[in-house]
Parts: structure tokens; sequence; C-alpha cells
């Protein structure tokens, strides 16, 4: 199906291309601004704005409570390097008609580019839905990237992931505080022991900088259910 598609993004600022979608690069695509941006105005039905991202160290727009879930998501895996809301519009011919869509992330991993669509469990069935997805998908793949329709995640680590997200800012933590609690955790331990552990700091700061840790990943804890004194820590592997 790849043959005859396109994309459209938007280099060096606004400017508008075009390539072929086969052999345009994941870089490329990377490195163009949002196809559209989003005004806000009283009475929208839309929950939009934009996200400060430890990953890209920039703000990154989102149009929905879904997607900026979406985003925390992405801003807390280690494996994402980059994280493009809003990345291009593909264009192919499906069915004798033009068909056109805008994908709302593009994420480059360790394990490749992933092109995500977020959207409600309960929108999946709509034939219009369903039908871009069924054509946007094999476009994707024949790349050899991953697509992914991403919708509402468990409740519980989703306020887990949003929790740790207020201590995402690598720069509001002591260096040496964050290497004291490395050590202390090198054996695992819980998150109330830890953080009472260390006597000569000021047990907030302790838990502040474990929570950063975790954000980052360098400790991890189960997320599945609430995270408290009595979490369980380990090292990633």
């Amino acid at each position: 199906m790849a043959g005859g598609a396109a994309v459209s993004f938007r280099a060096g600022g606004r400017a508008c291309e075009r390539e072929p979608w086969e052999t345009v690069s994941s870089a490329t695509l990377a490195a163009a601004s949002p196809w559209r941006t989003f005004r806000w105005h009283r009475g929208q039905q839309h929950y939009s704005g934009v996200y400060w991202s430890a990953t890209m160290q920039d703000h990154v727009i989102y149009e929905s409570r879904l997607e900026l879930a979406r985003l925390l998501f992405a801003d807390f895996n280690p494996s994402v390097h980059h994280i493009g809301a809003q990345p291009f519009l593909l264009q192919v011919e499906v069915g004798g008609e033009l068909r056109r869509h805008i994908p709302d992330y593009l994420l480059i991993t360790d394990g490749g580019p992933v092109v995500v669509d977020v959207k409600p469990a309960d929108r999946l069935s709509r034939p219009e839905v369903a039908f871009t997805f069924a054509w946007t998908r094999p476009l994707v793949q024949e790349r050899g990237w991953r697509y992914e329709v991403w919708s509402e995640p468990e409740p519980v680590e989703l306020e887990n992931v949003r929790f740790l997200a207020g201590f995402r800012r690598r720069w509001l933590f002591d260096a040496g505080l964050l290497d004291e609690i490395r050590a202390a955790c090198l054996a695992g331990g819980v998150v109330g022991e830890v953080a009472a552990g260390l006597p000569e700091r000021d047990p907030a700061e302790v838990r502040a900088g474990l929570l950063h840790l975790l954000w980052t990943g360098e400790l991890v804890a189960d997320l599945s259910v609430p995270l408290g004194p009595a979490s369980g820590l380990g090292r990633r592997s």
C-alpha cells in the first residue's frame, strides 16, 4: 500500500514540505513542527493544552485528557527519546478516494519509530475511525515501524505516573542526595524505609529524590497498585 502514499510535514518552523511516505526518514519527521496546533476558547469540548516534557526538555501539545495521559506515559518511558505531537499529514488513495490522516504522536524509541493514535475505547468501533486506522496501520508497518492505537490506561497506573511526573525536573534535585539514595537502594527495600534511612538528610527531600529516581526509571516499583510507604523498590535491569 505504501506506493503512492505521501507525507506532508512542517520543516523549518511552518514551511510545508511533501515527500513520498516510503522514503521519508524518521529523523526528518522528528525534526518537524506540529502539523497543526490548537486554539483554546470558552466552551470547547476538547481539553487541550501544553505539557513540559522531561524527554524533550520542551513543551509538547495535546488535544485531550486522553492524549495528555499518553504523553505522560511516553515521557515516563526511558526507551522513548523523542515525542512529536501532530507530527505529519499522511495521504494515500484508498477505494478510489484520497484519504488523509494526522496521527497524534510520533515516538522515537530504542525499538524504532512508533506512530500513535489516541482514541477512547468506546469510539474504536465507529466505522470512520476503524476505517482510518485500518489503512494507516499497514502503511506504518510496511516501513518497519510500529503502529499503536492507545485507549484508556489502568486508572491506578495512570495516577501513579501522573504523581511521579511532579518529580520529573532533574535540576531540582541535589546530585549528591541522588547518589546516596541509589546506594541505599542497592539491596532493594521499601519507600518508607529508604526515606527514613538517611538520617543526615531531610526526609521530605529524600522522598522527593526517591520519587524522581522512580520517574527516571533508575528505580522501579509496582505501579499497578497505589504507591505508598510500603511500596517495594527494585533496580532497573
